[in-house]
């Protein structure tokens, strides 16, 4: 006998001989693609429909291969289809209502996929006519969201989600996706907070609600009035606000154990044999580079919460088990397909784990010891495009943090110890080792905070001083090719004003005076790179070019840097010649510090504990609108034809009463 094989909607017999026959289901598609209404002659057509197992795959491709005025022919039978969707989701049995979900998802992506270059509005005349879509778009807003918060099926909500997610991800650039204006009219916003509310809920679905609300905060935010963000600045709901930073302190933790495990992969695997018997000549830089695929989406949502939200940044210190040294749950866990962690929510062991209660024997973690530690990770290679809009997001999340009041209580707190493991990427000439310094927009937002609070901070202040001073080497190294692209006395004024908030008011704030000499020290010490910085910028600016405004205000505010070196200089070499000393040590290098302070004369600068504010729509606008469309993208992408299958439902409904 011969065996049957199914593909693309068709039931095939090995035997040449034999015509291939359709499913019913694809039988019933071909009815709606043509011009006749398809209940005219089966009064029970759409009432059969929903009970045949929806074919995603052939009622996509039907849709795609139909050109533009084929599709017009048919849009009364397409939104007559989309009609009784949203009816069905009104159904008693749930095989129905799941069929509905997975036809509404065939017919978004179908037909924004053949009408890219049209606009939204005529997307929303072919799937629900413009007659009816505002009480259409209504029906099924209040459906997904009576779905979402009932007691019901958690795949049925789950199915819902990715429902939609495929609605608001149909274009690249989500604001121009006309439909989701009535997903800000009829709003689920308290629908996501339930979910990241409940434990139960948050473990099934935390994840796609969070990238979810992410999306949503990004329409048209520039442009009207977003209800999503009003609504998520306002949240002081702690259970919802503690659900929401496991779920995102969850998938960072996902990315830091790949990381860790493929870092230990290299360390002890054949290629590592491989690099110590060959001296590293070769593939050194391969080694270096440990890629894991970042993720954009939660960390979309990490910003948007801390930048709205100022409730939510008590959740960054809130502490939790460190998920990467639970142990996993026995029982088996379903499988999913393998995607980019940039879409996909972390497994459920690890989801599982972050919910138990804190054991005295875990070490514990918090959210933002995560989020450092990640950062830390994206940040080690930037050429990548996604790693690099990771790298810039993670600064301007930093960026909020550091504006946040009680953000810097807690940061500044004695009792808030907690051990963060940072990663820095491995050369040639060192082992890896734990990476201190923060980007110098950050410092400063700190420094003004311990300056105003007198906070005196116990930290190895001379590895900031020397990442600083690094830095400045680094812009002057690469002056030429730099410029080209940027104005690099922004940068190099703010790490001269960082040495001017220690020596004004380091008094304030620098641990002991001690602190203050080494200061004086590090400054004598690296003095022949401010002294270049110096040269650079009075070349720069004594020329009429682009940058003679920008490098003036370097020129100037270098003014007691210089008055440091030049005071100090002389005196330490008429030292070293009154005392026959060919070369100095430090200790005597500071006694002669501490011996002519009394006659050094420094000018007081103003300003230097004044910041501008971070503000997105001035600063980061077009970085976001790229960044979401990238995002959008990748998450349209990862809702694949297996993740909106039926075999999970069909089981758990495997009876309809």
């Amino acid at each position: 006998m011969a065996q049957t094989e199914k593909k693309g909607g068709l039931l095939r017999k090995s035997s040449a001989s034999k015509k291939p026959l359709k499913e019913k289901v694809v039988l019933m598609y071909d009815e709606i693609f043509t011009i006749e209404d398809p209940s005219k002659c089966n009064p029970r057509f759409w009432e059969e429909l929903f009970l045949m197992k929806v074919n995603l795959e052939y009622l996509e491709g039907k849709l795609e291969a139909l050109d533009g005025e084929e599709l017009m022919k048919i849009k009364d039978n397409i939104n007559c289809l989309f009609q009784h969707c949203i009816q069905a989701l009104g159904e008693e049995h749930p095989i129905r209502v799941v069929n509905a979900l997975q036809t509404l998802c065939a017919l978004i992506r179908g037909v924004h996929q053949k009408n890219k270059s049209t606009s939204g509005f005529d997307i929303i005349n072919m799937l629900v006519g413009f007659d009816k879509a505002e009480l259409c778009m209504k029906n099924l807003m209040e459906s997904l969201d009576s779905l979402l918060c009932a007691e019901g099926s958690e795949s049925l909500k789950s199915l819902c989600l990715k429902l939609l997610l495929c609605l608001v991800t149909v274009t690249d650039n989500i604001s121009q996706n006309t439909i989701l204006e009535y997903v800000m009219i009829n709003s689920i916003f308290e629908a996501i907070l339930q979910i990241l509310s409940s434990p139960l809920s948050r473990r099934e679905h935390g994840y796609d609600a969070v990238v979810l609300l992410a999306l949503l905060v990004n329409y048209r935010k520039y442009e009207s009035v977003n209800p999503y963000i009003v609504k998520l600045s306002i949240v002081d709901d702690e259970a919802t606000l503690n659900g929401m930073g496991l779920v995102i302190a969850q998938a960072l933790s996902e990315y830091n154990r790949q990381y860790k495990d493929k870092e230990e992969e290299h360390q002890t695997g054949f290629f590592s044999a491989l690099t110590n018997m060959v001296g590293s000549m070769f593939i050194a830089d391969a080694d270096e580079k440990i890629s894991v695929q970042t993720n954009e989406a939660i960390l979309l949502a990490l910003y948007e919460a801390v930048h709205l939200n100022r409730n939510f940044i008590t959740v960054l210190a809130q502490s939790h088990p460190e998920m990467g040294l639970m142990t996993s749950p026995t029982s088996p866990v379903p499988t999913t397909p393998v995607t980019p962690l940039g879409t996909t929510p972390p497994s459920s062991d690890v989801i599982s784990s972050a919910e138990l209660p804190l054991d005295a024997d875990v070490q514990t973690s918090n959210l933002l010891i995560t989020f450092l530690k990640y950062s830390s990770i994206v940040m080690q290679d930037t050429k990548d495009e996604h790693r690099l809009h990771s790298g810039k997001l993670c600064l301007i999340i930093l960026t909020c943090i550091a504006e946040d009041q009680y953000a810097n209580a807690f940061l500044h707190d004695d009792n808030m110890n907690f051990r963060v493991n940072l990663h820095r990427m491995p050369m040639r000439h060192r082992k890896k080792a734990a990476d201190k310094n923060l980007p110098c927009r950050i410092v400063h937002k700190l420094l003004c905070y311990q300056k105003k609070c007198r906070v005196r901070l116990h930290y190895t202040w001379r590895e900031l001083w020397s990442a600083l001073i690094n830095l400045l080497k680094f812009l002057m190294s690469n002056e030429t090719v730099l410029l080209a692209k940027h104005n690099i006395f922004t940068l190099a004024l703010m790490v001269v004003n960082l040495f001017n908030m220690f020596i004004t008011y380091g008094d304030t704030f620098l641990p002991t005076p001690s602190s203050y000499d080494e200061l004086y020290y590090e400054i004598i010490r690296m003095h022949q790179n401010f002294d270049n910085l110096y040269s650079m910028v009075l070349r720069l600016s004594t020329n009429a070019g682009q940058w003679k405004e920008p490098a003036s205000k370097v020129t100037h505010a270098l003014v007691n840097i210089r008055a440091i070196i030049n005071h100090f200089n002389p005196k330490i070499e008429s030292y070293a010649a009154v005392n026959h000393i060919s070369q100095l040590s430090e200790d005597q290098v500071l006694e002669v510090v501490r011996s002519n302070y009394d006659t050094l004369t420094l000018k007081l600068q103003d300003g230097l504990d004044q910041y501008e504010r971070y503000s997105e729509q001035h600063k980061e606008a077009a970085f976001f609108k790229e960044l979401v469309r990238s995002i959008s993208i990748n998450v349209r992408k990862n809702l694949a034809f297996n993740t909106l299958s039926q075999e999970l439902l069909l089981k758990e409904f495997s009876t309809i009463s």
